[in-house]
């Protein structure tokens, strides 16, 4: 088991307001890094590539298009815009062994088919892209934005490499609106989740703690709107999935 990250004094607070959010989703991530894709897939029910293929649908890829997938993690959302058409895929992210295991899904991709572009794999913090202004036409962040220290410092910076007609992508959790869906989701996502996928991760770092928190304590859809448009985005489209447990923002 691994040094506990999250305790429950961080959680009974917001986890988005802490000074040492940035290092505490770093050390989570390299610890759950191993077991993340198995968990996804089983506590998704299979569903979470199929939001992902979603997602890059409505991206709408064009073949002259640079694409750049920030928390790329293990390049699941990555991987499916490269075989999109786009004329070239950046996967970035903040946690070193999440970038390792990307890398690694990739040459197994590219040895299975050569269909589609090779994506690049580099480390890279969301609030500070090291990439030139205007320089992007799709940008996408796939259940992300919700551990970025400063979520509405991306935004912007987003908003700044994106090309006049860019789109920006942003798929992350929500909790449905239904109050009786909501509900089951919430004992699901708080009381089942969080004590499966610890075990098979055999992980002490709290991640799947955190994670059902910090969906709760994050910005909805319609913040999350309002949000986009402070920074810059002129039209904001969401699309819920699932009974609005996840939706996807395309704004542009």
């Amino acid at each position: 088991m691994t040094t506990p990250v999250w305790h429950s004094d961080d959680l009974a607070a917001d986890p988005h307001a802490r000074s040492d959010k940035a290092q505490k989703v770093r050390t989570m991530f390299a610890a759950i890094a191993g077991a993340y894709d198995l968990n996804n897939r089983l506590h998704s029910f299979g569903l979470d590539q199929k939001w992902r293929k979603t997602a890059v649908r409505l991206a709408k890829v064009k073949p002259t298009d640079d694409v750049v997938d920030v928390a790329c993690g293990t390049g699941d959302l990555t991987e499916l815009f490269a075989r999109s058409g786009a004329r070239s895929v950046l996967g970035l992210d903040f946690t070193p062994e999440m970038l390792d295991l990307a890398r690694d899904k990739s040459v197994r991709a590219r040895t299975r088919t050569a269909d589609g572009a090779t994506p690049r794999y580099e480390h890279g913090d969301a609030t500070a892209l090291a990439l030139g202004d205007a320089s992007v036409d799709v940008l996408s962040i796939a259940f992300g934005l919700r551990n970025v220290s400063d979520p509405k410092r991306a935004l912007a910076e987003f908003r700044r490499v994106l090309r006049p007609g860019g789109r920006l992508v942003v798929l992350e959790f929500d909790e449905p609106t239904n109050p009786l869906i909501r509900a089951v989701n919430r004992f699901y996502t708080h009381r089942i989740m969080p004590w499966t996928a610890t075990l098979i991760a055999r992980d002490g770092s709290g991640a799947y703690k955190y994670l059902p928190r910090s969906v709760e304590t994050f910005l909805d859809r319609a913040r999350l709107s309002e949000a986009l448009k402070e920074v810059g985005f002129a039209a904001v489209a969401q699309t819920p999935l699932t009974f609005g447990t996840c939706v996807v923002t395309v704004a542009s």
